[in-house]
């Protein structure tokens, strides 16, 4: 097990830092590694760490994981949408396909009269580290400097929660199209969905109603017991879960013993020239780590980048994703999103918000021209055949787009060999 961590964050630093060639007359009086350390120590970067967690909770947060009950019509988990082993904890579409949909992956198809979900599934790598102070594409879930919580369910949200990532597994299972379903809808057994008939806005009565579900099993109430000693079984809330929930996925997916790790933690010999290469360029010429900077490769900043509108659009602003606008209504976040983490980026495509590239090099050559890269987007080169009819190509579209748009690009042009 330990073997295959380590080629999954061996194969994440790498996409990170992936090399070019420096010529041999460049900073000819210092070494790779003194090139590197100075930007080590510039950027203040520290191996990295796996926060404690409660064995009990993350055996219950598994069995959460993995079950479709969570969802209104029992056909729908966190893994379908976060798959474990093959899709680098996404499921490698452009934007997800949530309750009705059938198959798993790329294969996964969309149900009969079902929306497609607005965002791409963000990998889960790492995403425990007490660094994260925001959930979400848009950071609708934040923790304040005080360790409390903002998110969209306001007064609603229950105290108890012991992380942002925990605040965050609070969420899918409300959203009508990603695990909730609607009015009407029947489950797998032809059972009407209680949990669907419930308005969307109603987060205390879905919580309640989805213990309720698990609280009728057995199995369910002695595990919880387990994991909640203290609390007596009519005190457990759906907060419990997702506390749960969040202690698998800290345990399952946070990686700490990669080649990056292992640089940082003084051992030279850890990456390739090649590799060292690529890092002085990440820091430097390349100005990747502006944004994509700290231990999580993200600033957890919003900058609109013109990336290809895909996907059905969100909310009122629909066919459009208008992002951090979407929460804070000020008119410099529209089409903003929170900049992703880069650790094992390798093994979690497509990239941006909505999958719009396909691979790292179409997402680098963007960042270098967004204005040429979005007028001239292929959807027959970047997207399948079922997201090609939801970009969106008017002229006006792009160029609302650019008025706000981040000059977040290299100061110096770079050579294929440097994308490469």
């Amino acid at each position: 097990m330990q073997r295959n961590l380590t080629i999954l964050t061996y194969v994440g630093i790498i996409s990170i830092i992936i090399g070019y060639t420096l010529t041999t007359t460049t900073h000819a009086n210092t070494t790779l590694d003194e090139q590197l350390q100075t930007a080590i120590e510039a950027h203040a970067l520290t191996p990295h760490t796996k926060p404690t967690t409660n064995p009990a909770q993350v055996q219950l947060g598994n069995l959460l994981f993995y079950d479709k009950i969570l969802s209104g019509n029992r056909d729908t988990s966190c893994a379908t949408c976060h798959r474990t082993t093959d899709f680098g904890t996404g499921d490698g579409l452009p934007v997800s396909i949530g309750t009705g949909g059938n198959g798993i992956g790329t294969e996964r198809t969309l149900g009969h009269d079902r929306e497609l979900i607005p965002r791409n599934a963000t990998e889960l790598f790492d995403r425990g580290s007490t660094e994260w102070t925001s959930m979400f594409w848009d950071s609708r879930a934040i923790q304040r400097p005080d360790l409390s919580f903002v998110s969209p369910a306001g007064e609603q949200l229950p105290d108890g929660l012991d992380n942002i990532l925990a605040v965050q597994a609070m969420f899918p299972v409300t959203s009508a199209d990603e695990m909730r379903g609607r009015l009407g809808d029947r489950d797998i057994f032809g059972a009407v969905n209680e949990v669907g008939a419930l308005d969307g806005t109603n987060f205390t009565g879905i919580w309640a109603a989805l213990m309720e579900r698990l609280m009728a099993i057995p199995e369910y109430r002695t595990l919880f017991q387990s994991a909640y000693p203290d609390t007596a079984p009519q005190d457990l809330r759906f907060a419990h879960a997702a506390n749960a929930i969040a202690a698998f996925e800290i345990d399952a997916f946070t990686f700490t013993n990669s080649p990056w790790d292992q640089y940082l933690q003084g051992n030279t010999t850890a990456l390739s020239d090649e590799a060292k290469q690529g890092g002085i360029l990440f820091y430097g010429k390349a100005n990747c780590a502006t944004c994509h900077s700290g231990n999580l490769f993200t600033d957890q900043q919003h900058h609109n980048l013109a990336v290809p509108q895909i996907g059905p659009g969100k909310e009122d602003a629909a066919p459009l994703d208008l992002g951090r606008f979407g929460v804070t209504g000020d008119e410099a976040d529209r089409f903003a999103f929170r900049t992703p983490p880069l650790r094992n980026v390798g093994l979690s495509g497509p990239y941006m918000h909505n999958g719009a590239f396909a691979t790292l090099e179409s997402a680098i050559l963007h960042h270098l021209d967004p204005e040429h890269s979005l007028r001239t987007y292929d959807v027959n080169e970047q997207l399948p055949s079922l997201f090609q009819a939801t970009f969106q190509n008017d002229p006006e579209v792009f160029d609302d787009m650019l008025t706000t748009l981040d000059p977040v690009a290299p100061t110096e042009e770079l050579t294929e060999s440097e994308i490469q």
